[in-house]
């Protein structure tokens, strides 16, 4: 499960940091995606669904299901 956590903590970090660096250089509409992620870390613990959780569920299966939508 901490493999799983860092690899969530990972991309969504990148994510950010993509995301301000394409804002910064580019075009300010970049900053929008972080908006996004930002939007769905802070309603993810109420719905209890994630994206990447979703995602990194299926590529491992051999490991406990994080936020996997189920309220048990």
């Amino acid at each position: 499960m901490k493999k799983k956590i860092q690899a969530h903590d990972g991309i969504v970090g990148a994510t950010y940091m993509l995301s301000v660096i394409l804002g910064f250089f580019v075009s300010l509409q970049w900053l929008w995606i972080a908006g996004a992620v930002a939007g769905l870390q802070i309603i993810s613990p109420i719905t209890r669904f994630c994206p990447v959780y979703f995602v990194l569920n299926k590529m491992m299966p051999d490991t406990e299901p994080i936020q996997d939508g189920s309220r048990t």
